[in-house]
């Protein structure tokens, strides 16, 4: 399996954080569009797990993928339910589906660097209806 499916399906859709030390250097930097940029293994893991607290079901599925020998680009979509607080937002139990890409540079068999972006738009009008700028104003 490569490094891009198992980062996804391995690591992320099972919540497996042993294999950040598989997948990602010392040193991993990212930056996700939650508004949160780490560096290390154990802040990305944290990340994860602020993400798990919030979507415990959230899931990675990779629509495409295009590599080359430094870098790794994917298409993506994700899916999941709002039971934890996620941006100052309670769990309102809300199904949330919106698409991403991800960028990654990679290190030899590893992970070095990932550049995240999903659409906001989408997923804060799964949480909060088709409306929430208007409530967040």
């Amino acid at each position: 399996m490569d490094l891009l499916k198992r980062y996804y399906e391995e690591m992320w859709n099972n919540w497996n954080f042993d294999l950040a030390s598989e997948l990602l250097t010392d040193d991993f930097r990212f930056r996700g569009s939650f508004s949160v940029d780490v560096v290390g293994r154990e802040a990305f893991k944290d990340y994860m797990r602020l993400v798990q607290s919030a979507f415990p079901d959230f899931h990675n599925k990779i629509e495409r993928s295009i590599s080359t020998p430094g870098e790794v680009v994917a298409q993506l979509s994700y899916s999941g339910t709002h039971k934890g607080e996620f941006l100052g937002i309670p769990g309102t139990g809300r199904r949330i589906a919106y698409p991403g890409i991800a960028i990654f540079n990679r290190s030899g068999d590893k992970f070095s660097a990932g550049y995240v972006v999903g659409d906001r738009v989408l997923l804060m009008e799964a949480i909060l209806g088709p409306r929430f700028w208007l409530i967040r104003s």
